[in-house]
């Protein structure tokens, strides 16, 4: 037994390096680089700025995320969502719930944006390593986008085979970086021991006081080495909470020594340009080949598990239907979280090669890159002040006061990047932004407008129509969401039409948390010839609708199901008429025989 918790002790530290860590561990490659076009290299900026570095991953990750919001979760996933429907519990509907619903959907969407900005900067900079292999110091720059957009479309290539199946070597390759990251740290600094001091926050104080107004624009580009930081929540759900607090302590050693070796390095060589890349060539000119080809390994499975994240995120959306529903393909059998979402994965490539080849080179990208991350940080922070305050955990709300106003300080400082290229972030979350608002709203606005009927009124006038006898031999299948609510094209159907079988039956699809397993119940007597029928299936099930109908003896002669047919002259409902007709409905997911189909219109006015 104990050595089997030791096995899954380290496995999961392991799995979580491979899955969760790579965004905020490639971070190093470019945070130090991007920072040093802004400043002197003196001693007492270098000291400064590696004291920022240090204690905003303290402040910002191991507080905030590792110790604060972790200890939030639902049925252990976390969150924005999450937050929200924590939110949805403690408070009353109003206004206080209209503004967390909108604060949940940004943070989703600022999340979306950062999904297309990070495998592009962590690619494009780890390519850039290649300008310091002798003979290769004259690579032209569309050369290295060139190379950076094969590797992308290789990485997105490769998604619909599910990243279950590669993610066991993701782990271990982690543990190689990481430990590279820290030995190459560890030898620097060792030359130039005077770096260790920046573990002190007073130098962080000093150098923000002493460069006023400069000094804090500099924290625009520190957060560069959080960003990813999200993750260690967003992802409690795929590994447990503990697993990924455990290797965050690890990871965060690694981080902390590879920072103060680059100090060591820049005061050492204060015109470095490529400063992670050059401390190797420096330290080991042997081994820099084969370090920049864990570099690159590093970045895709740093885009890779931000690629994942983004499925999770837009998968949560259409379970919670704040997004409309998209074709998900599951690729494994065993982790509901493995999926594949194929419209999302093309549109992903062709942003994130549309953004290389907009901003060219690493540095360029790091101006659009903070605003998202420092956005959602801020909102994660605001929500866990709403819980702590609402809960029994009150002495929390001082300390999570405290980060989301450091959060604040963080995105206030971003602000100066918009013109700089920090508008494409706001844009890239804009597009989502639009579409949660439009379908949410539209759907509420479609469902006012339909106003489905409740079972008993309808069995009233069924009963009625059912008793004149004129009815069609055989039997009508209708879909419906669940037996208490009668959609209005059944109403339409049946009680206007007078289109009513011998035997009607209504029929509904749930699915469960579970991977496999269905379970049907066929509910006789909801009225005289009316049945209801109840399909319970896993979410990795692939349904054959006909054969559980035949198992339990229903013989179909014709399946009806409803199409909203929208006339509006609202320019915002015509959008929403547009996604509702280029996104699949239930009846194209579950293959039915077109022959029985008989979709049935109902105009709604909108």
């Amino acid at each position: 037994m104990k050595h089997h918790e030791a096995g899954s002790f380290w496995g999961g530290i392991v799995k979580s390096m491979g899955l969760v860590f790579g965004d905020i561990g490639t971070s190093p490659i470019y945070t130090l680089t991007v920072i040093m076009t802004l400043t002197q290299p003196t001693q007492e900026h270098i000291l400064g700025i590696l004291s920022l570095i240090v204690w905003t991953l303290i402040l910002l990750v191991s507080v905030e995320y590792a110790w604060l919001a972790m200890s939030l979760g639902r049925k252990g996933e976390g969150g924005t969502i999450v937050l929200k429907e924590i939110l949805v519990r403690l408070l009353k509907p109003g206004r206080q719930l209209g503004f967390v619903a909108f604060l949940s959907y940004l943070g989703v969407c600022l999340l979306l944006g950062d999904g297309v900005i990070t495998p592009a900067i962590s690619i494009l900079s780890a390519v850039e390593g290649l300008e310091l292999i002798p003979g290769l110091e004259h690579t032209q720059q569309w050369m290295l986008i060139l190379i950076a957009a094969v590797i992308a479309v290789g990485l997105f290539i490769f998604q619909f085979k599910g990243t279950d199946k590669v993610a066991s070597l993701f782990g271990p390759l982690m543990v190689v970086w990481f430990l590279a990251l820290t030995v190459s740290g560890a030898i620097s600094a060792a030359s130039y021991p005077v770096v260790l001091k920046a573990v002190s926050p007073w130098y962080a104080v000093e150098f923000l006081a002493r460069n006023g107004l400069s000094g804090f624009f500099i924290l625009s580009e520190v957060i560069l080495c959080a960003t990813g930081g999200e993750a260690l929540y967003a992802d409690m759900g795929h590994l447990g909470r503990k697993p990924i607090i455990r290797a965050w302590y690890f990871v965060f050693v690694a981080l902390v020594i590879n920072y103060l070796g680059q100090g060591a390095y820049i005061l050492k060589h204060p015109d470095a340009r490529n400063i992670l890349f050059g401390m190797v060539r420096w330290e080991a000119p042997f081994l820099y080949i084969p370090f920049l080809l864990l570099t690159v390994m590093a970045t895709v499975i740093a885009s890779q598990a931000l690629i994942s994240g983004v499925f999770s995120i837009v998968y949560q959306g259409i379970t919670t239907r704040i997004m409309p529903l998209l074709k998900v393909d599951y690729t494994s059998s065993h982790l509901k979280s493995q999926i594949y979402i194929g419209s999302v994965n093309w549109a992903l490539l062709v942003l994130v090669i549309f953004i290389m080849i907009v901003f060219r080179k690493s540095e360029n990208l790091a101006a659009a890159y903070g605003l998202a991350v420092t956005g959602t940080m801020t909102i994660t922070g605001i929500m866990m002040c709403m819980i702590f305050a609402r809960t029994t955990k009150k002495w929390k709300v001082p300390i999570a006061l405290f980060v989301t106003l450091l959060d604040l300080a963080f995105l206030i400082a971003n602000l100066n990047k918009l013109p700089h290229g920090g508008y494409w972030s706001l844009i890239l979350a804009a597009i989502p932004f639009a579409v949660i608002l439009i379908w949410t709203k539209g759907q509420r606005a479609l469902y006012r407008a339909l106003r489905p009927l409740d079972i008993d009124t309808f069995l009233i006038a069924y009963e009625q129509i059912h008793a004149k006898g004129k009815n069609i031999p055989g039997t009508g299948l209708f879909f419906t969401k669940e037996w208490e609510v009668v959609p209005p094209y059944v109403v339409h159907c049946i009680i206007r039409s007078n289109i009513i079988y011998e035997r009607n039956i209504f029929i509904s699809i749930v699915r469960t948390d579970e991977p496999f397993g269905i379970h049907t119940c066929l509910n006789l007597n909801g009225g005289t010839g009316l049945d209801s029928f109840a399909i319970q299936a896993g979410y990795m099930e692939m349904l054959d609708i006909e054969t559980l109908l035949k198992e339990n003896g229903i013989h179909e002669k014709v399946i009806f199901y409803g199409i909203e047919d929208i006339a509006t002259p609202n320019p915002v409902w015509k959008v929403f008429s547009v996604i509702k007709r280029l996104t699949p409905n239930f009846v194209q997911f579950n293959k039915l025989p077109a022959s029985k189909l008989q979709g049935v219109v109902t105009r709604v006015e909108m």
